[in-house]
């Protein structure tokens, strides 16, 4: 999984969902969209759509001066770039280790969720991209 920091928590993608990790990028902004769609992004002539995920999680604003970081991921021909407080490593995790998503999470966080793995030290917590992808095409009520 390549994995990332939201607060101090970890959380991971599929590596193969992952095309590229950047740092911090200019946004063109989208009006009337909804505060988790920071905007657009230039990705060397290929456009994405950033989603914050502080935003999306409801964690509040990145304390700190400290600049985010970009996760893009390409799904449906679509590119996106999701917006992090900082960068992990790659890592490789057991099987065995992995569990459900607890009861206990903000249940408007679990549906974007696959579960999470016991590491040394911390849970990863492993979105699902796709999830992620469709809040793109959810109709607001």
């Amino acid at each position: 999984y390549s994995t990332f920091f939201l607060d101090d928590r970890l959380y991971g993608i599929d590596v193969m969902e992952v095309q590229e990790v950047t740092k911090a990028m200019p946004m063109g902004s989208i009006r009337l969209a909804p505060a988790y769609v920071r905007g657009l992004v230039n990705l060397r002539g290929q456009i994405a759509t950033a989603i914050g995920l502080r935003e999306l999680f409801h964690l509040g604003p990145l304390p700190g001066s400290e600049p985010s970081m970009n996760v893009v991921c390409k799904v449906e021909d679509v590119l996106l770039s999701l917006v992090v407080d900082k960068i992990g490593d790659v890592i490789e995790v057991e099987d065995s280790t992995f569990e459900p998503t607890p009861d206990t999470v903000d249940p408007r966080i679990t549906s974007f969720m696959r579960g999470v793995y016991k590491t040394p030290g911390s849970l990863l917590t492993v979105l699902e991209v796709k999830k992620l992808f469709e809040i793109l095409n959810r109709k607001e009520d």
